[in-house]
C-alpha cells in the first residue's frame, strides 16, 4: 500500500490532496442537493396532480443526493493515459476520474465524481496488467468510517511493476458485518462486472455458490439498468423478489445507498396474495400442487365452462327483429377459442362479435348502423343472456376451490395429467363452504394466481430480480414469469442450496418454467465472503447434494476461524456464543428450528438477549438466533452452528436436510464454530 509520499502527478502530500478533493466533492454534492430543494414548481405544474407528481420526483431526487457520513463518496481513481474517446496521438494529455456511488459536479458542471455505472468507470473493475485499457494508474482508497485514511496504487501500464493482490480490496471484503447488507461497488470483480453491465433485453441466470456475491451482483445489475435505461424502467417498473421478509429486510438498504429508491421488493407469497393463507400442505401435496402440470388442469377446468350455443339469438330493435342462428354463434365462439386469448378478454369480445353479426344483417337490409348501434346491440338483454349461458364469468378462487374439493370435477379435468394417487393427494378432506372460509395454503395461492392469469393477463414489469430461485416450484416460476413476460429477469441461485422437496434440478428446466428458455447461464465460483477453511469443510457435502457443481474457491487470504467442538448440552453452546461475542462484528447462532426455543431460554438464563432474524444488528446488540429454515441469504461475521445432525433430521428427506446444513455452514464471514452433542452426519467426516 502506498504511503503519504511524493507522487509524480499529485502534490507532495497525496493523501492531503485526496482528502481535499473529498471535502470539495462533499460540498459540491451539498450544493446540488440545495439546488434541488430550492426548486419552485408553483408556476410549472399545470394542475394539482401534476404538482404532486413533480413534488414526489423532487423528493426522491433530494433523497438520492443524500451524503451518507459513513459511506465513502468515492472509492477509486482512474488516471487514463489519453482522454477516453479521443485519438491517442503522441503527446496527448490523459484524463483523471474519481469513481464513486453517484455523479457529483461542481458549480460549472464539471464532474468531480463519476458514477460507478458510467462507461468511463468500467475500466476501474476490468483493467488489469494483461489488459490495462489505457489506464496508467488505478488508485483505491481506504476509509475509516467516513474519513479517507489510506490509498493504494496500481500502475497498470508500467511493465516494470508486477501484478499484485490489492490489500485494500482484501480488507474491504473481510470487513466485519454489522447491520443490513451493504453495497459492493468498491469491490466488484471483473466476472461480476460483466453480469452487472449485461443488457436490459436479455435474461441472465447466475449460478453462484455461497459467498460468491450473486445477490449483490443482482442488486447492482438493477442499479446499473436503472442508470442505463432510466426512462424505460420508470414506465415499466422493477421488482426484487426474495425468499422471505427477513431476507428482504437484510438487503433493503443496498439500492437506496446507490441512489435508487423506486425499486419494489416482495416475496413470491406477496405476489400471489389474492387470498388469505391460513393453511399448510404436507410435502406430497405441495409437490403436486407446485407441478407445472397443474397449469394444464386449471386451463381445462376453466375453458370447460364454455359451452357451444344450441339456440339462436333474437335481437329486437324498434319494430325489427334480427336473428343470429346457432351455427353462426358456434363459429364465433370457436374463433375466440382458437385465438387462445385470455378467458376474460374473449368473454368481453363475445357480445361485440354477436353485435357485429347483427350489424352485417342491418347493412344488407339497407341500413347504415355505426359504432354506437353496435355497442347498443352488444348491451341488448338477449345478447347478454346468450353470453352468460355460453361464456359465463368465472371467479378464479372458486374454480380452484372446486378442483380441490370436488373429486369428480378434478378427475374430469386431470384425466391423463394426474394419476389417481396424485389427485387424492391434493383433494381436501373436508368440505368448504366458501372462498373466505377456506384454509388456503401457499401452494393454493399460486394456483389461484395461475387461474387469475388465465382469466385476465397479469401486469408485466420491465425487469425482475429473482433471488434464491433454486427453491421455487415450477408453478412459482410461472407466477414470477408472468410478471416479466414483456421484460427481462436476473435469476440468482445455487442448486446446492435448494432446501424444498421441489427444489430446482437444473437451471434449464427452471428457465423453461419461467418463460425465459433463452436466458444465459453464468457461474460464479470465486468466493469472497466465506473463509477458506469454512468453505472447504462445507464443500464435503457437495458430492451428496449437487454432484455436478464445482466447489467455491475462496479468494480470501485470511483462512478464518474454524472449529468443530463437542459440547455437553445447551450450556456448551452458550459458552461458544460467549467466546464469539468477544470478536468484532455480528454473531449468528444457527440451529434446527425445533431446538431454537431451548437455546433462546439458555441464552436468557446466561444474561444474553438475542435478536430474531430480520431485526437489525447494532454495535451494542450483535447476537441473532437464526432457525435453520431462515438462514438462507443471511451472513454473520461469526457463526455458532448448533447440532448439525438435528438440522438434517429436521427436514422431510436426507438430501433436503444436507442442503439445509450446507446453507447453515456457509453463513460465516470470519469464523465458524460447529457444536455437537451427538455424532456428526457421516457426510461431514
Amino acid at each position: 500500500m502506498s504511503t503519504p509520499a511524493a507522487d509524480p502527478v499529485d502534490p507532495v502530500d497525496p493523501l492531503s490532496h485526496e482528502r481535499a478533493h473529498l471535502a470539495s466533492s462533499r460540498a459540491a454534492l451539498r450544493s446540488m442537493r440545495e439546488d434541488v430543494e430550492a426548486l419552485d414548481i408553483r408556476d410549472v405544474a399545470a394542475n394539482r396532480v401534476s404538482a404532486e407528481a413533480l413534488a414526489h420526483q423532487i423528493e426522491l431526487r433530494v433523497k438520492a443526493l443524500a451524503d451518507l457520513s459513513d459511506t465513502p463518496l468515492f472509492f477509486g481513481r482512474l488516471d487514463y493515459l489519453h482522454a477516453p474517446g479521443a485519438e491517442r496521438a503522441e503527446g496527448a494529455e490523459g484524463e483523471r476520474f474519481y469513481i464513486g456511488r453517484r455523479h457529483v459536479h461542481d458549480a460549472d458542471g464539471d464532474p468531480m465524481v463519476i458514477d460507478w455505472r458510467a462507461p468511463v468507470s468500467q475500466s476501474f473493475y476490468r483493467a488489469s496488467k494483461k489488459d490495462p485499457m489505457d489506464v496508467g494508474l488505478r488508485r483505491r482508497f481506504g476509509y475509516t468510517g467516513g474519513d479517507l485514511t489510506a490509498y493504494e496504487d496500481e500502475r497498470l501500464s508500467d511493465p516494470a511493476e508486477a501484478a499484485r493482490t490489492s490489500q485494500l480490496l482484501q480488507r474491504e471484503i473481510e470487513r466485519p458485518r454489522v447491520g443490513p447488507m451493504r453495497d459492493i461497488v468498491a469491490t466488484i470483480q471483473p466476472e461480476q462486472d460483466e453480469i452487472v453491465r449485461s443488457g436490459l433485453t436479455g435474461t441472465v441466470c447466475v449460478q453462484g455458490g455461497p459467498g460468491t456475491g450473486k445477490t449483490a451482483v443482482g442488486l447492482h445489475r438493477v442499479a446499473y439498468l436503472l442508470y442505463a435505461h432510466r426512462e424505460r424502467l420508470a414506465r415499466t417498473g422493477t421488482l426484487v423478489i426474495g425468499p422471505n421478509r427477513s431476507f428482504l429486510h437484510y438487503i433493503e438498504q443496498v439500492l437506496p445507498a446507490l441512489g435508487e429508491l423506486a425499486v419494489q421488493q416482495a416475496t413470491v407469497d406477496d405476489l400471489v396474495a389474492r387470498v388469505e393463507v391460513r393453511g399448510t400442505d404436507d410435502a406430497a401435496a405441495a409437490m403436486v400442487k407446485g407441478d407445472a402440470r397443474m397449469a394444464r388442469v386449471l386451463r381445462r377446468a376453466l375453458y370447460a365452462q364454455v359451452s357451444m350455443p344450441t339456440e339462436p339469438v333474437m335481437v329486437v330493435r324498434g319494430s325489427r327483429r334480427w336473428r343470429v342462428p346457432a351455427y353462426e354463434l358456434e363459429a364465433i365462439v370457436g374463433q375466440l377459442l382458437d385465438r387462445d386469448v385470455r378467458y376474460g378478454a374473449a368473454r368481453e369480445a363475445l357480445p361485440q362479435r354477436i353485435a357485429h353479426a347483427v350489424l352485417v344483417q342491418m347493412e344488407r337490409s339497407g341500413e347504415a348502423p355505426d359504432d354506437r348501434v353496435q355497442d347498443a346491440v352488444a348491451r341488448n338483454s338477449a345478447v347478454k343472456a346468450a353470453v352468460k349461458a355460453v361464456w359465463p364469468a368465472v371467479d378464479p378462487a372458486k374454480l380452484v376451490l372446486r378442483l380441490l374439493t370436488d373429486a369428480e370435477f378434478l378427475a374430469e379435468h386431470a384425466e391423463g395429467v394426474l394419476d389417481a394417487d396424485e389427485q387424492k393427494t391434493v383433494l381436501w378432506a373436508k368440505t368448504v363452504r366458501s372462498v373466505k372460509s377456506a384454509k388456503w395454503s401457499a401452494a393454493d395461492a399460486v394456483l389461484i394466481d395461475e387461474a387469475t392469469d388465465l382469466v385476465e393477463r397479469t401486469h408485466s414489469l420491465g425487469h425482475v430480480v429473482l433471488d434464491e430461485a433454486q427453491d421455487l416450484s415450477p408453478m412459482q416460476y410461472r407466477a414470477v414469469g408472468r410478471r416479466c413476460t414483456t421484460g427481462s429477469a436476473t435469476v440468482l441461485g445455487d442448486l446446492a442450496q435448494g432446501t424444498t422437496p421441489w427444489a430446482t434440478r437444473s437451471w434449464a428446466e427452471a428457465l423453461e418454467h419461467l418463460g425465459k428458455p433463452e436466458a444465459v447461464v453464468e457461474e460464479l465460483t470465486a468466493g469472497f465472503r466465506v473463509p477458506t477453511d469454512v468453505i472447504a469443510y462445507a464443500s464435503r457435502l457437495l458430492p451428496h447434494i449437487a454432484p455436478g457443481l464445482r466447489a467455491v474457491a475462496s479468494v480470501r487470504e485470511n483462512p478464518g476461524v474454524f472449529e468443530v467442538r463437542p459440547v455437553d448440552g445447551v450450556e456448551g453452546v452458550v459458552d461458544a456464543v460467549r467466546e464469539a461475542l468477544r470478536e468484532e462484528g455480528s454473531i449468528g447462532l444457527i440451529a434446527a428450528d425445533g431446538r431454537v426455543p431451548a437455546l433462546v431460554e439458555g441464552l436468557a438464563a446466561a444474561g444474553l438477549s438475542p435478536l430474531a432474524p430480520g431485526e437489525e444488528t447494532t454495535r451494542e446488540t450483535r447476537l441473532t438466533v437464526v432457525p435453520a429454515s431462515l438462514a438462507k441469504g443471511l451472513e454473520y461475521d461469526f457463526v455458532v452452528l448448533d447440532e448439525p445432525a438435528a438440522v438434517v433430521d429436521g427436514e422431510p428427506d436426507e438430501r433436503t436436510g444436507l442442503r439445509r446444513l450446507y446453507v447453515a455452514l456457509t453463513r460465516a464471514v470470519s469464523g465458524l464454530v460447529v457444536t455437537h452433542g451427538v455424532a456428526l452426519p457421516t457426510q461431514l467426516l
